[in-house]
């Protein structure tokens, strides 16, 4: 793309050369003729001042030296990340339908225009939202419900009863409802199993990435708030409250019943 015509689109302050030729993005450090890159922070003026990248987007105040063009917007890095997905787009969904080997219980309710992609199961009383696009080999639950305009992964199961609001995310491996690890010892210390028989709920515009295992609540619910984001390989035990928009990032543990404010 020219890039006259990213400020135009970014609605941008352009300084330099409207007619250089940007082929992609990348960080500061790893860019190079031909991409773009940005400045969010005061902290990295010094790795601007030496990138390769053959234009910066940057604040409307920012004065760092820097050997190439700049595009002046308020907010930098959510700029760039608009420019980042026209250059690399989001993964295709699956079309709308039902692929011919996913097994879909007879009594289950799909909203218009699902996608339910190759391999996928989904139980019995289960509701998937209108426009929500399950990737190959997910799993839904007996009565789970999943929310419009959700996103689900390769491999994602969500187990039985659990509920997802709108515009939820769920990356490859991402499991919501197991088991809650819960046990009890008798008198000769052999350790029993205590039914978990709870539920997880899961707000709106939640993202949470790959391996993370959310456990059902023993009675009651887990709950994840309205626009939390959890990174890859997270573990959150049974009862646990997280406030809304609240951030959990890797190998994260959290113990049972743990509450984790707004």
């Amino acid at each position: 793309m020219k890039l006259r015509d990213i400020a135009g689109r970014l609605d941008a302050a352009l300084e330099g050369d409207g007619d250089l030729e940007i082929t992609g993005v990348a960080g500061l450090r790893e860019a190079r003729p031909g991409d773009l890159s940005f400045v969010a922070q005061p902290r990295y003026a010094a790795e601007a001042a030496r990138t390769r990248a053959s234009a910066l987007v940057v604040a409307p105040d920012w004065n760092g030296a820097a050997l190439c063009a700049r595009l002046r917007v308020p907010q930098p890095e959510q700029a760039f990340a608009r420019v980042a997905e026209w250059f690399a787009p989001p993964p295709v969904a699956p079309a709308p339908g039902v692929h011919p080997t996913a097994v879909v219980a007879p009594d289950a309710r799909l909203g218009a225009d699902v996608a339910i992609g190759p391999h996928c199961v989904i139980e019995a009383g289960a509701v998937i939202g209108e426009r929500t696009a399950l990737f190959a080999g997910c799993y839904v639950g007996f009565g789970a419900a999943v929310g419009p305009d959700c996103r689900l992964y390769p491999h994602v199961s969500i187990r039985e009863r659990c509920r997802l609001g709108a515009r939820v995310i769920l990356h490859d491996g991402v499991v919501v409802g197991s088991d809650g690890f819960g046990y009890a010892a008798d008198a000769e210390g052999v350790r029993h199993k205590i039914p978990q028989i709870g539920i997880v709920e899961i707000g709106d515009d939640v993202e949470i990435g790959a391996n993370t295992t959310i456990d059902r609540a023993r009675y009651g619910r887990t709950v994840i708030g309205n626009g939390v984001k959890i990174d890859n390989l997270v573990q959150i035990a049974h009862n646990v409250v997280i406030g809304d928009h609240a951030v959990v990032v890797a190998q994260v543990g959290i113990a049972g019943s743990a509450a984790i404010g707004a």
